[in-house]
């Protein structure tokens, strides 16, 4: 595939980066429209967001560096290239400090959190599947062997450098899986964000088709680096889709109890 994007001089503009951001701006834009329909500000789903989004960076980039000092600290030039290098578990770690400083964000504007989450359940689909293309194109996250018609199959070095991708051996495009998934949560729940449904279900049910797409598509990538769990039967990202599914699954019925009660 493509890790470069483009050149500018003897500068590269990765691929990954760039589409990603492109993800970032497009559900940041769809957020300001979900905010109005979901009945919360507008302005403070733009900030909660992008707060969110420098903490989840500045988090996997000082990890990256506190894991690989002794690395860094021998080859300072290295620190350049940390933008090229995607692990799952530093961006797990990225996520779960975006998702605190939003929480931190919306109790002290005091933003209801449930309708919130539920503004921000579409745009974080959308913006994930738009960085999957980005992934494919990169190699990061590539897919296990296979002999299937639509395999892709990696030939830039640099793919295997940056992302770990093997070079001339077709592979799923275990990427555009997940984009696809991605993308089709990411119109159900503006649809459903539409239709203006208990305040949380939303969130529930972004939080179940994440975890279905997540723990799915796991079966198509390469487990390395990824964490073997249960002697490789389960990999790290799929114990996290299996706790999204039980927390959008208790939101569900606990908000479900709620409306039984009043009623």
């Amino acid at each position: 595939m493509h890790p470069v994007l483009f050149h500018l001089g003897p500068v590269f503009i990765p691929s990954y980066g760039a589409i990603a951001a492109v993800g970032v701006l497009l559900g940041l834009l769809l957020a300001q429209g979900m905010a109005r329909v979901a009945g919360v500000s507008a302005q403070q789903v733009w900030n909660l967001s992008v707060l969110a989004l420098c903490a989840a960076l500045v988090t996997a980039r000082l990890l990256l560096v506190i894991v690989n000092w002794r690395d860094l600290f021998a080859h300072p030039t290295w620190m350049l290239g940390l933008a090229m290098i995607h692990n799952p578990l530093l961006a797990g770690a990225g996520a779960l400090a975006g998702v605190l400083a939003a929480w931190i964000y919306a109790r002290a504007v005091k933003m209801p959190l449930l309708a919130c989450a539920d503004a921000l359940a579409a745009p974080v689909a959308l913006a994930l599947a738009v960085e999957q293309i980005g992934a494919l194109m990169a190699g990061s996250g590539f897919g296990i062997d296979t002999k299937v018609p639509w395999a892709i199959v990696y030939t830039n070095g640099l793919a295997a450098r940056w992302s770990g991708a093997p070079i001339g051996v077709p592979v799923h495009p275990v990427q555009a899986y997940a984009a696809f998934g991605m993308l089709a949560l990411a119109i159900a729940l503006a649809a459903l964000v539409y239709l203006r449904l208990r305040t949380g279900d939303v969130t529930g049910v972004a939080l179940m088709g994440g975890g279905v797409v997540l723990f799915i598509t796991e079966f198509w990538r390469d487990r390395a680096g990824r964490g073997a769990i249960l002697h490789g039967a389960l990999d790290g990202p799929q114990i996290a889709a299996i706790v999204f599914l039980l927390l959008g699954a208790a939101l569900l019925l606990e908000r479900g109890k709620k409306e039984a009660v009043h009623a």
